[in-house]
């Protein structure tokens, strides 16, 4: 279970939500390094996550974001296959503590063992179950003040490899919503991100936009993550009827 494209040192990639195994292969055939598969606010299923992890293929990392900071959801989750989890709202260390034992195997944690897609329906079982604890990535999502006030403690719980900073709720939960570019936000995100440069901690960052994305980028930003799907594709249908309305007389 090698990580894939470690060795970059910045990883473009998009939000996964629609469903389509068609969308999925759209994305896989992009150049894209990673997708991050999002059941917290999309209709996925388990099922539309274990079928489209295939779909995007060994190069493309594929990471999952789970409606919660639940137990039940990440053993689920993990045992489709996918190369790691974003987890969202972390925002003290015992919300870390909680991600961490549930996505390990004993002793490092309480995973319960299974025999799923994961594990190759059994036939690498065993490869599986002795490297998954060091191979899986799991990114704390820091998308709360309380989450920014506690950085330091989060940073301090072994196993996370990635925080990952969600703009829009953070902008929410400070009484700004959707006002990502307002100063205290910024104050807030640049706080977070000094805070991973100073402990060597990589961290993510989502954009609506590339451009969005320039400082992030020239920042050391690790995981650039852009762009949704549905909003992808309704935007470019909605130019598409801006411009053909433009010449109709």
């Amino acid at each position: 279970m090698a990580v894939k494209s470690q060795g970059k040192k910045q990883l473009a990639g998009t939000i996964y939500s629609i469903g389509s195994l068609r969308v999925a292969e759209m994305i896989s055939r992009s150049g894209l390094d990673w997708v991050m598969i999002d059941m917290e606010h999309s209709a996925l299923s388990l099922d539309d996550v274990q079928d489209a992890l295939p779909v995007f293929g060994e190069k493309m990392l594929k990471i999952v974001r789970v409606p919660c900071n639940d137990e039940t959801w990440i053993k689920q989750v993990l045992d489709t296959g996918c190369d790691g989890i974003m987890v969202p709202m972390i925002m003290t260390s015992a919300d870390a503590v909680r991600m961490v034992s549930a996505s390990k195997y004993p002793p490092e944690g309480s995973r319960s063992v299974g025999i799923t897609r994961a594990h190759g329906y059994g036939m690498t079982f065993s490869e599986y179950v002795a490297h998954a604890n060091s191979d899986l990535i799991l990114m704390a999502q820091v998308e709360h003040h309380e989450g920014v006030r506690n950085i330091d403690s989060i940073l301090d719980i072994k196993g996370i490899n990635v925080i990952f900073i969600g703009p829009y709720d953070l902008s929410a939960s400070m009484g700004l919503t959707g006002q990502v570019t307002h100063p205290d936000v910024l104050e807030a995100i640049s706080k977070v991100k000094e805070k991973c440069r100073a402990s060597g901690m990589p961290y993510g960052f989502f954009g609506s936009q590339p451009e969005s994305l320039v400082r992030e980028a020239g920042d050391g930003c690790r995981y650039l993550l852009c762009g949704i799907d549905n909003v992808i594709i309704s935007s470019a249908y909605k130019d598409l009827s801006d411009r053909l309305h433009d010449i109709i007389l």
